[in-house]
């Protein structure tokens, strides 16, 4: 273990071997880090915060403060943080509130960007990647392989599915489908993240079927939008993908879906 001399950390908190501590950390509260993790400098740890083994803690990093909710009167909520986590600079991320499930959790092996933001409340899965400037408002939920880009807004309550793609600077108001990707100021759904998925070795009977199935579901005009999710599930249901994307549809959040625009269709959004 390797504690600078200048960082001050209380005795409540519990670090595991290989822990590495830069100069001018200050760690406060049931603070407990996983062994093998290291703060660079100037970071600061509060509250009832877990971060796991292995993570890289970058200047000015700010976890497990207060929320920014005006609700909040200092209940005992708690922020986890997985393994292999990257968090840069400025990056700020708070624990959860009485009004949520009073715990805000990040998976494994996630990048956060400098200056992004989880906000109280929040669920991110494993893989994630937030760009400079991300941020993510309260309750949000955000899906294993998913990439918030650089200045994106997301609005409170909404779901981000699995390998869905986010397009910088896109204010995100609705629910976005796993493998969407989405894009604009108030964001609409561009079409599929093909990219990505290649990139992730999906295979082209999948990838053939989820373009199938998004055609059906979200281009075609004839009834109504559940009744081309039966219809797509009675073509495509065999397809693991696209039950995916049906399920995350059926689930129904409190936020509204988010969809293309009028007139546009997959073949002439390229923004994945």
């Amino acid at each position: 273990m390797s504690i600078h001399p200048t960082s001050i950390i209380a005795s409540s908190v519990k670090l595991g071997a290989n822990v590495s501590v830069g100069p001018y950390c200050v760690i406060d509260g049931n603070v407990t880090i996983g062994e093998g993790s290291r703060l660079v400098s100037h970071v600061t740890i509060a509250g009832h915060t877990t971060i796991g083994k292995n993570c890289q803690i970058f200047p000015f990093a700010s976890l497990g403060h207060a929320p920014q909710d005006l609700k909040y009167k200092g209940e005992s909520s708690t922020l986890s943080i997985g393994d292999n986590c990257v968090i840069r600079e400025y990056v700020t991320m708070n624990p959860g509130t009485e009004g949520g499930a009073m715990a805000t959790k990040v998976g494994n092996n996630c990048l956060f960007m400098v200056s992004s933001h989880v906000a109280h409340d929040c669920i991110v899965g494993d893989h994630v990647i937030l760009a400079n400037n991300a941020t993510l408002a309260g309750h949000v939920e955000v899906g294993d392989h998913a990439i918030i880009g650089g200045l994106a807004a997301i609005h409170q309550f909404v779901r981000i599915g699995k390998h869905a793609i986010i397009g910088g600077m896109s204010g995100v108001e609705h629910d976005v489908i796993p493998f969407g990707s989405v894009m604009g100021e108030r964001a609409n759904l561009a079409g599929l993240n093909l990219v990505g998925m290649k990139r992730r070795g999906f295979e082209r009977d999948a990838i053939h079927a989820l373009r199938g199935a998004f055609k059906l579901v979200f281009e075609d005009e004839t009834g109504t939008l559940a009744e081309r999710a039966e219809k797509a599930k009675s073509l495509y249901g065999n397809i693991s993908e696209v039950m995916e994307v049906l399920t995350f549809m059926s689930a129904k959040g409190s936020r509204s879906l988010c969809v293309p625009k009028a007139g546009s269709s997959i073949e002439s959004t390229q923004a994945a």
